[in-house]
């Protein structure tokens, strides 16, 4: 895939991940929707990114997403890639997160690239090309303890997408599930707490992570490759993915330790 006169849209590119990811398409050519809730932000990315187009809107305004999506595809006729990146994280153990903040991350995390994608579909379908991806994470392939809102909803984005993908392959459109482990974002402190407020603490291994220039280029390199799964990090949470194939009873006995630990306030 060349990105050169592509037409991308990005949600969540105000920082993080989107940033990078536009930041290095805008290098490789691309033309830029940038979305997300911060409008001010946004605008510091399109300086970077020249001849951008800048789309602020609430991802969960659901009511408002069909016309949101006419003016995407107005920008330059037509959406050529979607990147759903926009999402929230959660922390904290199962006992203690109120029902609410459950229902926020499926909101946040699922329903909304779900409603987004339906919505940007049938321009694809209709002409037969179009490239959908999905930024899902390592939570979306195995449960981690302090983090069954996060799973839950990576989990149902990754499940969705690998049967979107098994629908619409043969009519010439592409689907990319991203799954990233520790990147330098402000996910750790941004995500919600049990009582869901802004955690607000940071995370050392997600400080560890690396870089979300080196991110981009990472899923850049995947797009190319048409990868239906990109994996994207080289800390050694990502060995756990060769762990889930040959010995997935391994894995949850590593995770089951590790919530024992967190469960005692270790």
């Amino acid at each position: 895939m060349e990105f050169a006169g592509k037409t991308v849209w990005i949600t969540g590119a105000s920082s993080g991940i989107g940033r990078g990811l536009a930041l290095a398409l805008a290098a490789e050519g691309a033309r830029l929707i940038l979305s997300g809730r911060n409008e001010a932000a946004l605008a510091e990315v399109a300086v970077a990114c020249p001849g951008s187009a800048i789309l602020a809107f609430d991802a969960t305004d659901l009511e408002a997403l069909p016309a949101i999506v006419a003016r995407a595809e107005a920008v330059t006729g037509q959406i050529d890639l979607l990147v759903n990146n926009a999402g929230i994280g959660a922390r904290g153990l199962a006992r203690d997160v109120q029902f609410e903040v459950y229902q926020k991350i499926m909101e946040v995390d699922f329903f909304a690239p779900l409603r987004l994608t339906q919505l940007v579909l049938p321009a694809m379908r209709a002409r037969g090309s179009g490239h959908i991806a999905a930024v899902s994470s390592l939570s979306g392939k195995f449960g981690n303890p302090g983090a069954t809102a996060y799973c839950a909803a990576k989990f149902a984005l990754t499940g969705f997408f690998d049967a979107l993908r098994s629908e619409v392959a043969h009519e010439g459109i592409n689907i990319t599930v991203i799954t990233p482990g520790f990147v330098k974002t402000a996910i750790a402190t941004t995500s919600l707490g049990p009582d869901g407020k802004a955690h607000g603490a940071p995370n050392a291994a997600v400080d560890r992570g690396i870089d979300t220039d080196e991110a981009a280029q990472q899923i850049i390199a995947g797009f190319k490759a048409g990868q239906r799964e990109i994996p994207v990090g080289r800390g050694p949470e990502m060995a756990i993915l060769d762990m889930l194939k040959a010995s997935p009873d391994q894995v949850f006995d590593l995770m089951a330790g590790m919530g024992a630990q967190m469960a005692k306030g270790g």
